[in-house]
């Protein structure tokens, strides 16, 4: 999720009841911690590809974050409240991070695996205008404002519960009409009935969309993942390309001559459903195969 989304959860989080003095900052600066990691956008946009949702949205960082905001407000609050109340608001970030499918490193530094619900795209306009609208209450009505607090919790859980049905249902549809040993299905931006799909059957991927309301599904698209060719793996060794691969599920390489120089294009197929050359890396080389740039695009 975006930074006001978690912002506004943790505001909704303190609105249900959590009313002592300090409780507000609390989990405000708790639900905002984990991306911390977006520093590493500093040093390049490859880097925060490879780093963010790691460390940071842990198991061990998400007891030990706790022990530093209860240490700091353990004479406002006590230490054991204050604890308490931060991992609530941390784990609560996680949490919400796992609906999508940008993917999480939640058990590292034990496991470095991303792991992922992919119920919601990394934006989701639903969940981020009922937070607000419940906080928006708030100020309204204040004596009512638990009230709406507990009903957006309600609600939001009950969609993210229609977003796990709907994609099973998805998902055992696309079996009765694709033949293949791997599928996963993720959401589109502002869709319910229509999902992104990946099959795998041996050695070609399959991408397109399952359409529950019309009860079709279109492949847009057919790749072999053999990477061979001796340009793709030259380009693996560059620093851009080596952290790509430390994010993508679907990873796939295109080699294209302009002029005298040769350009490798990896893409995600998980987000080949976005227009223009979202979430690519490319590498260029000149004519003897030496790598002259390489850059990553969100």
């Amino acid at each position: 999720m975006d930074p006001v989304t978690h912002a506004l959860s943790g505001l909704v989080l303190q609105q249900c009841g959590l009313r002592k003095r300090f409780s507000i900052l609390i989990i405000f600066l708790s639900t905002l911690a984990p991306d911390l990691d977006y520093l590493t956008r500093i040093w390049g946009a490859d880097l925060l590809l490879r780093y963010h949702r790691g460390i940071t949205h842990g198991i061990l960082v998400l007891f030990l974050f706790p022990l530093f905001m209860a240490f700091l407000f353990r004479k406002k609050t006590g230490f054991a409240y204050a604890y308490g109340l931060s991992l609530l608001g941390y784990g609560l970030h996680i949490l919400m991070d796992l609906t999508n499918q940008y993917g999480t490193r939640v058990l590292s530094p034990l496991d470095w695996n991303q792991y992922s619900l992919d119920l919601t795209f990394i934006i989701d306009p639903y969940i981020t205008g009922g937070l607000l609208l419940a906080v928006a209450m708030r100020w309204i009505n204040p004596r009512r404002a638990q009230v709406f607090a507990l009903c957006a919790v309600l609600l939001l859980s009950g969609y993210l519960a229609g977003k796990s049905y709907l994609q099973d249902r998805a998902k055992e549809f696309l079996k009765t009409k694709v033949d293949a040993q791997v599928y996963r299905l993720y959401p589109l931006p502002n869709d319910f009935l229509r999902w992104w799909f990946i099959t795998k059957l041996n050695n070609e991927v399959s991408t397109g969309f399952a359409d529950l309301f019309t009860q079709r599904v279109c492949i847009q698209e057919k790749y072999s993942l053999d990477r061979h060719d001796s340009l793709i793996q030259a380009s693996e060794k560059t620093r851009v390309i080596r952290n790509f691969l430390s994010f993508a599920r679907y990873p796939y390489a295109e080699v294209k001559k302009e002029g005298e120089r040769t350009v490798v294009t990896w893409k995600d197929l998980a987000y080949s459903f976005l227009p223009g050359e979202r979430v690519t890396a490319k590498v260029v080389m000149d004519g003897q195969g030496e790598v002259i740039s390489s850059k990553f695009r969100f």
